[in-house]
């Protein structure tokens, strides 16, 4: 009996393992689509089914502690580490759209989908209007 609930944990965690290694959720690093540079880590996480992000590190020492000046309500003058700027959306099929992004550079509110292009590879795409007008980025999963 012992050495079945040991298979049955055994199961369970590599199948968490498995879900979790497919989902959007969890940190992943970001990557500057002009320059190719790394800029910060983000956490994406799940409220009441939708989706969200932060900002939990800043790789570039410079801006650490530089605030979102050039936002807008909510989130005018509040650092930029912490920021929530991946807010609302719901997942359809394969991609996670309806909501936004937002841009601490120019303090911007965008539209944005995001998709998994692999396991460890993330597509953020922010656009106005339709896809077709807007910035794509590619930001890779941090392990631990």
């Amino acid at each position: 009996m012992f050495k079945h609930k040991n298979s049955l944990v055994v199961l369970f965690v590599l199948f968490f393992q498995i879900t979790f290694a497919q989902s959007v959720l969890g940190k992943w690093k970001t990557i500057d689509d002009e320059t190719g540079k790394e800029k910060a880590v983000v956490e994406i996480y799940e409220v009441d089914g939708k989706i969200y992000g932060r900002i939990v590190e800043i790789l570039e020492a410079e801006h650490r502690y530089k605030k979102c000046i050039l936002c807008q309500g909510s989130d005018k003058d509040k650092p930029i580490m912490g920021l929530i700027f991946i807010k609302g959306l719901t997942k359809d099929g394969d991609e996670y759209s309806g909501g936004k992004i937002l841009d601490p550079k120019n303090g911007k509110l965008y539209k944005c989908y995001i998709t998994l292009e692999n396991k460890d590879k993330l597509k953020v795409r922010g656009y106005i209007g339709i896809s077709l007008f807007g910035r794509t980025q590619y930001w890779y999963r941090v392990k631990n």
